[in-house]
């Protein structure tokens, strides 16, 4: 029985990776779960580990994977004893494959998961996993997805970046997967974007035709993200949320810029996001003579991120391309000045040049450097762009927002499913 016009739907929320303060997915989890509660519907969030943080309201089914990627022994190969399912022998498969295994394997455990449970939900939104176990699920239910951005955007930067051709081969078959989200993205009946730049980029890159997309901008809790006068700036302070060694959030872009600037004036970079002891993004502060100058905060709740934006003159976004970029409104929302490239979608979000961010060219350290200096030189320009950057967050997005257009798409997608054929 299909739900009315009005009644209340029945959600069920698929994120097959929900860290709950760190990664697009689950903030985006977090958030757009609890402003649907907050919108009177049901939701269930289907999710994998890390486990997302949800508001009471949201009941979470917990879909265990083998968790090959964990914090303490990341990239562990498990023993046989672990491979009870279908789904765990396809991720170890396809692991020692050398592919990222997750996205496959969570769609197969979110479809064994639906499929004696189809009474129990009116709409299936997954959330970039993409896997061809979605297709079983769209087939007994009406089922959307949203797509931040196309992932072989990541491919294409990692490879360019690889050092090695044998660094080369191990990226490609790493996204290995990327060809079977195309795959599904271009046969479910509706996709969710968050940007006209990601738009466009995903039909181009993807295949998918313009008229199964749909755009639905990302919100942002401006009375939790919100300035806090009472919180003292740090002199030459800089804050960025970065994934430490993915070459499209140009962190190694920005340490290269801070090298260049502490040549002529002291100043220090916190990183919200985890450091990788052997990664990439250590060996580079290592080698830039940054050590002692760059900290990196990860585990910690919404009101301490808040904090760090205070605290510092200068929040920073390096990225090489963007979907959206929560990072860049949440900075915004407290009325920190916002330094930003232009990379993807990032014009889109932070407005123009001197008026509401800083901005320079992509993957140019010393463009960075040279936007940096002239918000670290310029008191009243960082107050003036911070409070009016503030003022265009709070003027266009909203969690509430982005929740009432998702129900949008959603009562639509349960429209074309009770069609016949």
């Amino acid at each position: 029985m299909y739900p009315g016009e009005d009644d209340p739907l029945r959600i069920a929320f698929l994120t097959y990776r929900g860290h709950p303060h760190v990664g697009g997915q689950g903030v985006y989890t977090r958030h757009l779960t609890r402003a649907l509660a907050d919108l009177g519907h049901h939701v269930e969030v289907l999710g994998g580990q890390p486990y997302p943080d949800l508001d009471p309201r949201v009941r979470l089914v917990r879909l265990p994977s083998l968790d090959i990627f964990n914090d303490v022994h990341p990239g562990r190969f498990p023993a046989y004893w672990e491979l009870k399912t279908l789904p765990d022998v396809v991720e170890a498969a396809q692991f020692s494959l050398g592919t990222f295994s997750e996205p496959l394997a969570f769609s197969l455990r979110a479809w064994q998961a639906l499929r004696d449970r189809t009474g129990a939900f009116d709409v299936v939104h997954d959330n970039q996993s993409l896997g061809y176990g979605l297709l079983a699920v769209a087939r007994v239910l009406p089922t959307l997805a949203t797509l931040h951005h196309p992932i072989t955007v990541d491919r294409r930067l990692e490879k360019a970046h690889a050092p090695t051709r044998r660094k080369r081969l191990s990226v490609s078959r790493w996204y290995g997967f990327v060809g079977m989200q195309a795959r599904v993205a271009r046969r479910l009946p509706r996709l969710l974007v968050v940007s006209t730049q990601s738009m466009a980029d995903i039909a181009t890159d993807m295949g998918v035709p313009a008229d199964r997309m749909r755009l639905v901008p990302v919100g942002v809790d401006t009375t939790l993200f919100r300035p806090r006068p009472e919180v003292r700036r740090v002199p030459g302070r800089l804050v960025t949320t970065a994934s430490a060694d993915v070459a499209m959030k140009g962190l190694a872009v920005l340490l290269e810029a801070v090298a260049k600037l502490r040549t002529e004036r002291d100043v220090t970079l916190t990183v919200i996001g985890r450091l990788k002891a052997e990664g990439s993004a250590a060996a580079t502060i290592e080698r830039l003579g940054l050590t002692g100058a760059v900290s990196f905060v990860s585990g910690v709740p919404d009101e301490r991120i808040v904090e760090l934006y205070a605290e510092a003159e200068l929040a920073v976004v390096p990225s090489l391309y963007e979907g959206f970029s929560l990072p860049a409104v949440e900075a915004m929302a407290t009325g920190t000045c916002l330094v930003a490239t232009t990379g993807g979608a990032l014009p889109e979000v932070t407005g123009p040049d001197g008026e509401t961010a800083l901005t320079c060219p992509p993957g140019d350290a010393d463009a960075l450097a040279a936007a940096l200096r002239r918000g670290l030189d310029d008191p009243e320009l960082r107050a003036r762009v911070g409070a009016a950057g503030r003022e265009r967050v709070v003027a266009r997005w909203s969690w509430r927002h982005t929740a009432a257009a998702t129900v949008e798409q959603y009562r639509e997608v349960i429209a074309r499913h009770r069609r016949p054929g």
